[in-house]
């Protein structure tokens, strides 16, 4: 049998429901709409909901790949499509009463020709029709390396794009699909720069999958290369016992001394540390403080 590491005391986190928390839920079942804190069995779900944010999961639940670090459930969504999604998507910003910032992200969709880039983008235009003040970011898939795909993501000129190469490239296929890879990834964060140099460019590394302090530092100068301005780095944690085991619960100093690193390397922001995800709170108000200023 497995032998499962036990989880430590900086890992326990407490959930709590306030009435922020029941508005998002009850708005979400209203429009059928789906988020990955949710999907992805996030831990800080109770914080960002309780605070008011959530990150909204595009085109349906099911994912045509299978990472094995994922929770969110793999299938063939059968190229189906809510058409009426971006119009959903803006009456629950407004009944959420989230006005300032808000994060999309999606299923990988290969069953569709573009990978559902198009309808990304039309919820992204229709969020700037609505509230043309609204911060938006986006965490895409990687769309098969389509150039043109991504092309029609940054035309609907979100402030962020974010698109995760999850861990160090040695652990790139125990931990993902086989249809992503390493420098597949690399190439779009590195196109949406050359497509638009002013887009704010984010990725993510997960802990405790088996990596060495030097492959996650070889990680962070491959995104700095390419103009990477963001990091968010997380402890993996496993959402079934049919996922990845967890090969080391990595201690919040430590997370503290890879964020020292990631500043050195020269990224603008680095959020670091056990309960860290893509899209997390404190990346939000950093940028929200950057464009703020742009726009003065």
């Amino acid at each position: 049998m497995e032998q499962q590491l036990k989880k430590p005391q900086w890992l326990k986190i407490r959930l709590t429901v306030a009435d922020e928390f029941s508005n998002i839920n009850l708005t979400l079942k209203k429009h059928n709409l789906h988020t990955v804190c949710e999907s992805a069995h996030c831990p800080n779900i109770s914080e960002c909901w309780n605070g008011g944010t959530a990150t909204f999961m595009l085109m349906g639940d099911i994912c045509t790949r299978g990472c094995k670090f994922c929770a969110v459930k793999t299938g063939n969504p059968m190229q189906k499509l809510d058409e009426d999604e971006p119009k959903k998507l803006a009456k629950a910003l407004a009944e959420i009463k989230l006005f300032d910032y808000v994060v999309l992200t999606s299923v990988n969709r290969d069953d569709l020709e573009d990978g559902g880039a198009s309808h990304f983008a039309e919820c992204v235009k229709e969020i700037k029709k609505t509230y043309p003040e609204i911060v938006v970011e986006v965490l895409i898939p990687d769309f098969k390396g389509d150039f043109e795909a991504l092309k029609k993501i940054i035309d609907a000129k979100p402030e962020v794009i974010a698109h995760n190469i999850e861990t160090v490239e040695r652990l790139q296929r125990m931990v993902r699909d086989v249809r992503a890879n390493y420098t597949q990834s690399l190439s779009v964060l590195e196109n949406v720069k050359k497509l638009n140099p002013k887009i704010y460019t984010k990725s993510s590394i997960m802990l405790g999958l088996g990596e060495t302090d030097d492959e996650i530092f070889q990680s962070m100068r491959d995104l700095r290369e390419i103009d990477v301005n963001i990091l968010t780095i997380g402890q993996y944690l496993r959402p079934t016992e049919w996922h990845l085991a967890v090969n080391k619960y990595v201690a919040p100093e430590k997370f503290e001394y890879f964020k020292q690193k990631a500043l050195e390397f020269g990224f603008l922001f680095c959020a670091s540390g056990p309960f860290v995800r893509s899209s997390y709170k404190a990346g939000e108000l950093f940028v929200k403080n950057v464009v703020k200023k742009e726009h003065d």
